[in-house]
Formats: C-alpha cells, sequence, structure tokens
C-alpha cells in the first residue's frame, strides 16, 4: 500500500509525520526503523502520528528511530500543532493535544494563515526519583559513575526522563562514547535522555542532546525544559532562559505561578510524499 506522509522538523529534531485522520497504519514499531534510515529512506528522528481524540484537537503518538514508544516530544508536538492547524484539523489560535505525558495546550502564533512560532504549556516537571524513574535516591546534583568517571548529575522528568550535567564546553565532548553509557545506565530502568549543560549567563545556556532511541539529535524540547529546570535549581540561571541547540533556539520559561514550563519556538514543513509500505 502507499502511505502519505509529511517531513516536518522543529530546530532540525525532524519526524516524519502520517496523518492517521485519513488513513491507518499498522507495524509502527517496525516502520520507524525502517523509514527513520537517513541516507538508506526517507531519514528522521522517528515517526509521529496524528490522531483523532476524544478529549482533545488530535492525540500524537511517537515512535523513535529504534522503534521504541517515547511519551512526549516538545518539538514534535509544536509541529503537531501546525499541521492540524495549517492543515485544517483544528484551524485555532489555541490548541490542544493529547499525549503519553498528558494534554498539552498549544498557543499558536501566526501571520496570513501560517503558523510562525508555538508557545507550549509543557506541565509541572517531576523532581522525584519516581518520576523519571530512576533509583537514584535523590534528583539533584547527585554523583553519577560510569566506568572510571563521575559525573554531578540533576534528574528531571518533563513527562519522559532527563539527565542533566554541566560542562565546560559542549562542543569538546565525544557524545557518540558517552551518551549510549548514561542512556542504558543501570540507575535508569526504562533509559534516560541525556542532557549537556554550557551556561553562558544568568539567562542563556548551549545544550547537546543524547536522546534515548535516537542517540544525537539537534534538538529537544523537553530536554531544553529539564536543562532549564535543572540550571535554575542548581542556581545557574534565572527563570527565562535561551536554549541554543545544534538546531536553532528555544525560549523556556519556568513559571512561578503555577511551576508550569513553558517552551515557545518554530515548526516547519520540509516536504509531503506517498512511501509503498
Amino acid at each position: 500500500m502507499k502511505l502519505k506522509f509529511t517531513k516536518m522538523q522543529g530546530i532540525a529534531n525532524d519526524y516524519i509525520y502520517i496523518n492517521c485522520f485519513d488513513q491507518q497504519v499498522e507495524n509502527v514499531e517496525e516502520l520507524a526503523v525502517r523509514l527513520s534510515r537517513r541516507r538508506f529512506s526517507i531519514g528522521s528522528d522517528g515517526i509521529i502520528l496524528i490522531l483523532p481524540s476524544k478529549v482533545a484537537d488530535c492525540r500524537m503518538e511517537i515512535y523513535n528511530a529504534d522503534g521504541s514508544v517515547a511519551m512526549m516530544c516538545g518539538n514534535g508536538v509544536r509541529c503537531v500543532g501546525k499541521y492540524v492547524y495549517e492543515r485544517g484539523i483544528a484551524p485555532h489560535d489555541v490548541i490542544t493535544v493529547e499525549t503519553r505525558s498528558g494534554i498539552k495546550t498549544l498557543y499558536m502564533t501566526t501571520e496570513n494563515g501560517h503558523v510562525t512560532a508555538v508557545r507550549v504549556d509543557m506541565g509541572r516537571p517531576g523532581l522525584k526519583p519516581v518520576d523519571l524513574p530512576t533509583t537514584l535516591a535523590e534528583t539533584l546534583d547527585v554523583p553519577l559513575t560510569v566506568g572510571d568517571t563521575t559525573y554531578r548529575v540533576t534528574c528531571v522528568s518533563m513527562g519522559n526522563p532527563h539527565c542533566v550535567q554541566f560542562v565546560e564546553d559542549v562542543d569538546a565532548l565525544d557524545l557518540e562514547a558517552i551518551g549510549p553509557a548514561l542512556e542504558h545506565h543501570a540507575v535508569f530502568p526504562e533509559r534516560a535522555n541525556i542532557e549537556f549543560v554550557q551556561v553562558l549567563g544568568r539567562d542563556e545556556i548551549k545544550m547537546r542532546v543524547w536522546e534515548r532511541g535516537s542517540g544525537e539529535t539537534w534538538a529537544c524540547g523537553t530536554g531544553a525544559c529539564a536543562s532549564t529546570v535543572a540550571s535554575i535549581l542548581n542556581g545557574k540561571t534565572e527563570r527565562d532562559v535561551l536554549v541554543h541547540l545544534r538546531g536553532g533556539d528555544l525560549h523556556i520559561s519556568w513559571k512561578t505561578e503555577d511551576s508550569s514550563v513553558e517552551m515557545t519556538g518554530p515548526a516547519e514543513f520540509v516536504f509531503d510524499g506517498t512511501v509503498e509500505i
């Protein structure tokens, strides 16, 4: 059968989006592995299904490049918002998206019928070991040893698990060597997303990420949120932070009034296509 898809990216965090309002997909885990292979197929960080929902404007299901299921994707949810707005599924200034980590509310900035930016209420961060989950007794600035190296890590859940550490120079890191060992560390029974953060100032950080199930990606929205929360908790920044990632920038704010995290950034269409499956 032929499957219609749309390639989209949010600051270079690219996924294959499939509109399941008018078509159905089976064996998505296998399909994610097949279609995500760069240079051999469409190439992406995974597949995101856009489905009907009984409790929101739409529902999103996320499959990483290795076929595993993700709970949440910050860059992905912005792209879903742009898709359903511009393709007429939910052409509203405020859009709700059902995810495996709850319903997310999106606020659309538009110009001439096109979405130029999306602000997302990402909800409250989880700061307890059970929220991630992790077997670590604490989550704030705790030692974590891998081989001969001990890291100081802060763990945060943004609907998915994140392990954040601060470094002097993120560009000097060999993520291919460090990332897998931390992702699969025994203290994370469901694995974890790994963030390395370089603090540039009280309102600015630089981040690289090793994503659970996908390897290094050029951006991670939930990772940017977790890194901002970790930076604030460790006294390194204020509560409004510009996060520089390899694919672009996100504005993250940890609100004092309700403890929710807001993320603002772009979303872009790349191309539409069909593939035989």
